[in-house]
């Protein structure tokens, strides 16, 4: 189970790339990125099919990233995370969030015994600086203990 510290942990280590960030306003991708970005997050959109979304430069892929990223969000189909984290091993991420619904076993599989920081089964939303819906969601987990502690 995740726990707060390791929550922590992944939002202090910004700059932090969105890895399925999308330029269509109708994909999750792409509501991630511009909430984050509202917000003040320090995020770096990673989609192999477009240079720049919302202003920001964007890489192909993971190997592609800057080094001073540490910290991915991976919010790509199930059947395409596997091999983001396996190039994000290879580029030496320490922090990885897999957002609900782009987890697989393959993909959990990869991380076993890595020592990667990973987060999931927890919306990004909830968790940094949330407010709507997101807000009242954290609320509920908290209230049925479900919240990470």
């Amino acid at each position: 189970m995740t726990t707060l510290r390791q929550i922590n942990e992944f939002l202090d280590s910004q700059p932090i790339a969105l890895v399925g960030a999308s330029r269509n306003p109708k994909k999750f991708g792409y509501s991630v990125l511009k909430e984050l970005k509202e917000k003040g997050m320090k995020i770096i959109p990673v989609n192999p099919q477009a240079d720049e979304i919302m202003g920001e430069k964007s890489y192909p892929n993971v190997k592609m990233l800057p080094s001073e990223v540490k910290s991915i969000i991976v919010v790509t189909k199930k059947d395409q995370t596997a091999s983001v984290i396996r190039d994000a091993k290879e580029k030496g991420i320490k922090n990885i969030w897999i957002q609900q619904m782009a987890d697989s076993k393959e993909a959990l599989d990869e991380l076993k015994d890595s020592g990667i920081n990973l987060i999931k089964g927890e919306c990004i939303l909830m968790h940094y600086k949330p407010h709507s819906i997101h807000k009242f969601h954290g609320s509920l987990k908290k209230l049925f203990g479900s919240f990470p502690k």
